[in-house]
């Protein structure tokens, strides 16, 4: 996900967002622990889109200030 699709976005759409990313990170972590992720990859990658989505929304809220 590109920093530049993630600003268009609303602080509320952010938050979701952020959300979703989180509970899509936490299943990717159970199915690594029972072996049945194959993109270990993904738990990197996931990580960082949480912490572009944190960044652009403090960002935003900064911005507000």
């Amino acid at each position: 996900m590109k920093p530049s699709e993630l600003r268009t976005l609303s602080e509320s759409e952010l938050e979701q967002k952020g959300r979703d990313l989180r509970d899509e990170l936490f299943n990717a972590k159970i199915r690594r622990s029972t072996e049945q992720l194959e993109n270990t990859a993904l738990l990197g990658q996931l990580r960082k889109d949480i912490a572009r989505v944190e960044t652009i929304l403090t960002q935003k809220r900064e911005a507000v200030k």
